[in-house]
């Protein structure tokens, strides 16, 4: 074999390019707005790192120059749209509890800007702790990583030709996921099917997402997480719903009833004790992954050191050096202290104004490091999107208030609005953090797999930060002046729900107002405990063999069921074809074909995604393209086309593979 010419050793490969950063602003602009919309509307966001990274090859490839790892900074920078507009679950409830009139520009901004700043400082030594020395399977990290490989035309004639063929599988895999959810758009099929039924004297729910992104994700995810969450899930749909349900069931008149105290009950109670499971399981996992995390506080210390004596680092080691990032973290710390102090100088609490931002500032500075590590470890167990952000929200809000109401005493009796708002306040700027740890993980993962250098990367998305940090605040102003949010005074019938907001809002009005019933989250606490147990049980009696991850029983507990059934489902389906790839003649080859085809299921109903939030910003409902009526008949056209179109891909991937 020759070796290569030495005229493609003399160049450099491009990666923090000027017009890798023009064009990743471009897109974080435009998927900002639309998620910040789709989001308010009907509480969820859609992943922008996929969507970005086709768009991205789409374009630079009519460059010269272009390179994988060049496209994937335009990802990185990207992927901030989707993440840092979650900032949405908690600034709206500033204008329902009536502090605020609207969205002070350079405010909002600011908040943004500064807590996903921290939340990128915060995720740097985790990389190494959480990525490079972790086996979590961060299933959209992959994902976006394949898609990057299957787009590098620089690649040499063997990957080239086997890049072409993962190409098309992910293309059918995309194009079969847009498809289904285009028809589930038109109403033509069910985009879910739920069945209530009484069980043990109250009342559960069987249910699904037809989404076959979410068998792609469960593909990626493997049994170990899937089992974890149906665990969660048997403990919510089959013991805690039909208990708490039952005076309701008994009180009601007909079933026609049921699904709306299923929802009722799931919403204020079941999913409470959720949140404290995960609570506990955050604490645990925080607990048990400290170590590695020193470790790779040390190692990342040895290498700026390295790297400052003039010794060579490899590239994909070399994070924004240690100091710089502490530096950055005490720095903001000022910007932070200013916010707070704009907001509460000239509030009812005025007089508790240099003893609150005291509190605050440690408390973002010890329960921002906290939410990073645990949200990064919650996207490496099942992805950024589906990782249940407003359930760590919760667990911020509720922290956050106590604190605050043990410093005021019982002025909650007369200041309550002010100190609701503080602590929404407060909570918005560690939710930033939350935010975007729960994505650069992700992405770190991306560029780990891609060969990208890692302090590019993590400037990439501090560049994406306040590239959406610019557009959230008249996005927000021009959703409240259009519609305006339910919940607020004089809001109208077209007023946009902002779900989580409203829960978090609540949460924190609860706490003030006495009201909020600390009995459930007690009682998750102490079903996260037993599962904490049982885990390490299991561990110890199979040598590790087989285990029972806390936070993702947590997480099957919090999230609906449409959500928790799919991703067991799909990891089943993955663990089945990889034990037929392991028969075949290159086990590795056809193993990476389904990873492929997962990826594509993926990638295809994120595009639709960004496709459909600009036809409901246009058209101004969530049902703009709803042109059929089938009633009860999508629901079973809706599982016979999800179910068939599963069978044919996975079956047309083997045929490829085989």
């Amino acid at each position: 074999m020759s070796a290569p010419p030495t005229t493609a050793k003399a160049s450099p490969i491009r990666e923090l390019t000027i017009r890798g950063i023009i064009l990743g602003g471009l897109i974080t602009l435009v998927f900002t707005a639309a998620n910040v919309y789709l989001g308010l509307k009907v509480g969820l966001t859609f992943a922008t790192s996929i969507p970005a990274a086709v768009i991205s090859m789409a374009i630079l490839r009519r460059f010269n120059n272009h390179s994988v790892v060049e496209n994937n900074i335009v990802q990185t920078i990207a992927s901030a749209a989707g993440t840092l507009s979650a900032i949405i679950f908690v600034l709206p409830g500033l204008i329902m509890i009536g502090f605020w009139s609207g969205f002070p520009y350079w405010t909002t901004a600011a908040v943004c800007a500064i807590g996903g700043i921290l939340g990128v400082m915060y995720s740097i030594p985790l990389r190494r702790a959480l990525v490079t020395g972790s086996d979590l399977p961060y299933p959209e990290g992959v994902a976006a990583a394949e898609v990057l490989k299957v787009g590098d035309d620089n690649a040499d004639e063997a990957s080239l030709e086997e890049n072409q063929k993962g190409l098309k599988v992910i293309l059918a895999g995309g194009l079969a996921s847009a498809g289904f959810t285009l028809l589930a758009a038109m109403k033509a099929v069910a985009g879910g099917v739920t069945y209530p039924f009484k069980l043990f004297g109250g009342a559960s729910m069987a249910g699904a997402s037809l989404s076959l992104a979410l068998i792609g994700v469960g593909h990626l995810v493997g049994v170990g997480v899937g089992i974890a969450m149906i665990v969660g899930l048997i403990i919510s749909y089959g013991a805690l719903l039909p208990i708490f349900s039952s005076d309701a069931v008994s009180a009601m008149s007909t079933n026609d009833d049921l699904g709306s105290i299923v929802g009722t009950t799931f919403s204020g109670e079941v999913r409470f004790i959720g949140a404290g499971a995960m609570a506990v399981a955050a604490v645990w996992t925080l607990l048990k992954i400290i170590a590695p995390i020193v470790k790779g506080i040390k190692e990342s210390l040895q290498a700026s050191k390295l790297c400052h004596n003039g010794a060579e680092v490899p590239l994909t080691e070399r994070d924004i050096p240690f100091t710089i990032v502490i530096g950055t973290i005490i720095a903001s710390m000022l910007p932070v202290g200013a916010l707070l102090y704009l907001f509460v100088h000239a509030s009812e609490i005025a007089h508790h104004t240099t003893t609150l931002i005291i509190l605050s500032i440690v408390f973002v500075l010890l329960i921002g490091l906290i939410v990073a590590s645990v949200c990064g470890y919650m996207a490496g167990l099942i992805g950024a999107s589906n990782s249940p952000i407003s359930g760590v929200g919760i667990i911020v809000v509720l922290a956050s208030a106590l604190l605050i109401k043990v410093v005021t005493g019982n002025e909650h009796e007369t200041n309550a609005p002010a100190l609701v708002a503080y602590t929404l306040f407060t909570s918005a700027v560690v939710f930033g953090i939350a935010t975007i740890s729960n994505d650069n993980l992700q992405d770190l993962k991306t560029g780990q797999l891609v060969g990208a250098t890692p302090w590019k990367q993590q400037v990439a998305l501090i560049i994406g930060v306040l590239f959406g940090s610019i557009i959230i605040p008249p996005v927000l102003q021009l959703m409240l002046t259009g519609f305006g949010f339910q919940g607020m005074e004089g809001a109208g019938p077209n007023a946009l729900a902002a779900p989580q907001a409203s829960l978090l809002s609540s949460v924190a009005n609860g706490i003030f107002g006495n009201s909020l019933d600390w009995n459930l989250i007690g009682l998750g606490a102490a079903i996260g405990v037993g599962v904490i147990i049982v885990d390490e049980i299991l561990k110890k009696a199979t040598h590790g063999r087989f285990y029972l991850p806390p936070l993702a029983v947590g997480m099957g507990m919090y999230l609906p069921i449409a959500l928790t059934l799919i991703v067991p489902i799909g990891a089943f389906i993955g663990l089945a074809y990889n034990k037929w790839s392991d028969k075949q003649s290159s086990p590795e080859f056809a193993k990476r074909m389904g990873t492929l085809l997962a990826t594509g299921l993926i990638v295809g109903e994120s595009l639709f995604g960004v496709l459909n939030a600009a036809i409901i910003g246009a058209v101004g409902t969530e049902d703009a393209l709803a042109f059929f009526d089938f009633g009860a008949l999508a629901n079973i056209l809706g599982i016979v086309v999800f179910t068939g179109a599963t069978v044919v891909l996975y079956r047309w991937v083997k045929a490829k593979a085989s």
